[in-house]
């Protein structure tokens, strides 16, 4: 009885911490991921900006995503004009992100967090993954991830410190609020 008390405050616990998450005025933990290309991106190489948009999604190729993605692909020239970097992170493989950075011609880097790493580090809330098939022009595919995260939104600073949170997203308007605090707040 007494391991199944101490099991479910664990439980507890670690549900509150993940909900939670990183908040505003704290760095955030270093990590590496794959991107879409298949290469190596690392945080802290990646505080050359004013800002950086960290959002998380929770699949490629589905419709609130694509918005999502899309979105942030026609405001591109006017959050770099803000100083601002965008990566998008999701539990998707990088051969899918490739495909789906390419289909919607996406401007920004994609990253792999398969295991769930990133968003763990975050306090993204996660749940088991799954699949989804489709069709794109005419090209069948079939995605496949062990993890889907929330979808939630940060801003960090130069200096690796969240300066923006969001984990009440709505997919088609997220890169217009993000715009709208960047051109607010700084």
């Amino acid at each position: 009885m007494k391991l199944l008390f101490v099991l479910l405050i664990s439980v507890l616990s670690f549900g509150v911490m993940a909900q939670s998450g990183l908040e505003v005025g704290d760095k955030v933990p270093n990590f590496k991921a794959v991107t879409d290309e298949g290469t190596t991106w690392e945080l802290k190489n990646n505080l050359d900006n004013e800002y950086l948009v960290v959002y998380f999604y929770p699949a490629a190729m589905t419709g609130g995503c694509t918005a999502q993605a899309c979105a942030y692909r026609d405001l591109s020239s006017d959050l770099e004009s803000q100083n601002a970097k965008v990566v998008g992170v999701s539990g998707d493989r990088p051969e899918n992100l490739k495909f789906f950075r390419q289909a919607h011609n996406l401007n920004f880097t994609l990253l792999s967090d398969e295991s769930g790493e990133i968003a763990r580090k975050f306090g993204v809330p996660m749940r088991e993954g799954g699949s989804f098939k489709g069709e794109f022009e005419g090209q069948a595919f079939e995605f496949e991830r062990d993890v889907t995260t929330s979808r939630w939104t940060y801003i960090v600073d130069k200096d690796g410190k969240v300066v923006f949170k969001n984990d009440q997203v709505d997919a088609a308007k997220d890169s217009e609020q993000v715009l709208s605090f960047l051109k607010n707040n700084t």
